[in-house]
């Protein structure tokens, strides 16, 4: 196989949801006894979400993590110590140091010393992601890559703040990319714009053994949902131009699940009936970094997206991120 001839390709999708599930009534009671009010019918009119599931005390981001990344591997029919690279897209992670893909590594039992880190671009995580190990096999440096999003959420929200503590959920999500002759990944493009930094972010660090600032995630919800609507499009038909494509080629949407509304929007704004739109949002609420790979294994096991098809991913997160990732299945 010549450099100019590789490409990359999904030959595996697995996911994972913790045990404990949350719906808005259970939750809505929950916060009633901290005087906090809510109701299911709020949580879905402004949103969709209908359920979260919650990880145990003693889960940790690696371990959710671990699970997805074997059923990617089992459907990719590969061995753990196959793989010569693994990138997990996170924001929860187990510890400041090591990295989460360190963890996953040797939870996995792999020995073959395969190069392993996390990204950081929170629920645009996977996208840039996915659209590193592409460059990493593109360049001729590794072959079987797996990229993960995964994601404890609940550590980190404020359950006395009902506008945020509502959204989120932990989950992961996982993806077996390998070289190939045929193209599979079609295009990416990543952005970033650090002056938004403000509208949605964790304001604490770690300084001298205690917590400096505020451990607990903030958003400005309406500055979010105006900047998601605005670039999701953007960066869907520039990833598209890549290509050499219409938006009449995309067989499936699968933008970040956080709000079905700013997801219809986008599929309305590319033309796409919402049935050619994968919502998974209603189940597991915000999944941050885990939540398109959450989504694409359930429509790839549920047999609605089928080989051939292509399929475009998108998300916007806290950086302030944006990204999108367009491959064929």
């Amino acid at each position: 196989m010549t450099q100019s001839a590789i490409h990359s390709r999904v030959i595996g999708t697995g996911s994972y949801l913790p045990a404990r599930r949350v719906t808005n009534q259970q939750l809505a009671d929950e916060l009633a006894t901290r005087g906090i009010e809510t109701s299911d019918e709020w949580i879905v009119a402004r949103t969709g979400i209908k359920a979260r599931h919650f990880a145990a005390p003693d889960q940790s981001s690696s371990d959710m993590a671990t699970e997805a990344a074997k059923r990617a591997l089992e459907m990719a029919g590969l061995d753990a110590n196959q793989l010569d690279l693994i990138i997990v897209a996170t924001s929860t992670p187990d510890f400041v140091f090591p990295s989460t893909a360190c963890l996953v590594q040797n939870k996995l039992g792999i020995t073959n010393g395969c190069a392993a880190f996390d990204v950081q671009a929170v629920c645009s995580g996977f996208a840039y992601a996915m659209a590193t190990a592409h460059n990493f096999i593109r360049a001729g440096a590794h072959r079987n890559v797996l990229v993960i999003g995964a994601e404890t959420f609940s550590r980190i929200l404020d359950f006395n703040d009902r506008t945020t503590c509502v959204l989120f959920g932990d989950g992961a999500g996982a993806v077996v990319l390998q070289a190939s002759d045929e193209p599979g990944i079609l295009s990416s493009a990543l952005h970033a714009d650090g002056s938004h930094s403000n509208i949605l972010c964790v304001p604490g660090n770690v300084n001298a053994g205690a917590v400096q600032g505020e451990a607990f995630l903030y958003m400005d919800g309406q500055a979010v949902f105006k900047l998601a609507v605005k670039v999701l499009e953007k960066v869907a038909h520039e990833a598209l131009e890549k290509a050499g494509l219409e938006q009449s080629a995309i067989d499936w949407l699968i933008p970040h699940q956080a709000n079905l509304r700013i997801m219809t929007s986008t599929a309305r704004k590319l033309g796409l009936p919402e049935d050619k739109m994968v919502v998974t949002v209603d189940q597991h609420g915000n999944t941050s970094a885990a939540s398109i790979p959450l989504a694409l294994d359930v429509a790839v096991r549920d047999g609605r997206i089928k080989p051939g098809q292509n399929v475009m991913i998108e998300g916007v997160g806290g950086g302030f991120t944006w990204g999108a990732v367009l491959f064929r299945m």
